[in-house]
């Protein structure tokens, strides 16, 4: 019995001292592996971030922000590494905010304005564009579901040729405002009158004519869609799968209207080009 007794505690001891070898050997591997994360050398360097919230219109001042420490080779596009660039004409001259920033959120450029400029829609247009103003309504405006930052392909209604046509005249343009509203964080409908799109010149000399000759229908384009809208453009005959047949030339018939009271009169006369 007292040899059983003794075999047992003998396992006992060398179960438990192996036990505590296994655990100092994995203690070992930790200690190494922190030590190792310690030496390990992250450049970092300095980035500014505002330190409350600040949203669409609200200036940003020196007392907004503040400096922290940030990984050197993953520095945000756009982020201030200095006071001077935030600040260049001194604090005296403050940046606008054009979207909500959270607190300890990096400052980037396409966050504010210039110094000293406010949140207008001239300080959203890019170089060599231009801003112009679009009427709409429930319909052409995508039931009030628009909102500064989307894009749009603009369709136009109207004669041409002596038939009705509609047709894509321009893809891709940008809002950049809703009626006075410029602020892209506002996400709650509005059933608008106008939108002010961002459009190089000759794009503003389109939407102009389209404008004052046919009726404008706006189609909000998808957030993630990169894809170029192709040249459209349907005909009441093509809407309605009627093929269309070549006739021959008659002669030309010039007519007078005239009214006679509540009545309109069509008189044919000579044309004025016939020899």
């Amino acid at each position: 019995m007292r040899l059983i007794f003794g075999l047992v505690l003998i396992v006992g001891v060398a179960l438990a001292g192996f036990a505590v070898y296994i655990a100092q050997d994995r203690f070992a591997q930790y200690q190494n592996a922190i030590a190792q994360q310690r030496n390990a050398i992250i450049e970092t360097t300095d980035i500014f971030v505002v330190n409350t919230q600040l949203r669409y219109g609200q200036q940003l001042r020196p007392e907004h922000v503040v400096a922290i420490r940030w990984p050197a080779d993953h520095v945000p596009f756009g982020a201030f590494t200095t006071m001077e660039e935030i600040f260049p004409d001194g604090p005296d001259v403050p940046r606008t905010v054009l979207r909500v920033m959270e607190r300890d959120e990096p400052i980037l450029r396409s966050k504010v304005t210039g110094p000293g400029q406010d949140a207008g829609v001239a300080s959203r247009l890019a170089r060599g564009m231009r801003a112009v103003a679009i009427r709409v309504d429930v319909t052409s405006g995508v039931s009030g579901f628009l909102r500064p930052g989307d894009r749009v392909d603009v369709y136009w209604s109207g004669s041409s040729r002596g038939e009705d046509v509609t047709r894509l005249i321009r893809s891709n343009v940008q809002i950049i405002a809703i009626d006075q509203i410029a602020d892209e964080d506002r996400n709650n409908p509005t059933i608008a009158r106008t939108i002010t799109v961002e459009a190089a010149a000759e794009d503003v000399a389109a939407l102009a004519q389209a404008q004052s000759t046919g009726r404008l229908t706006l189609a909000l384009v998808g957030v993630e869609d990169d894809t170029a809208s192709e040249t459209v453009e349907i005909n009441q005959n093509t809407l309605l799968g009627i093929a269309e047949v070549e006739r021959e030339a008659g002669p030309r018939i010039c007519t007078v209207r005239a009214r006679r009271g509540g009545e309109v009169v069509v008189t044919p006369v000579p044309c004025g080009d016939e020899n």
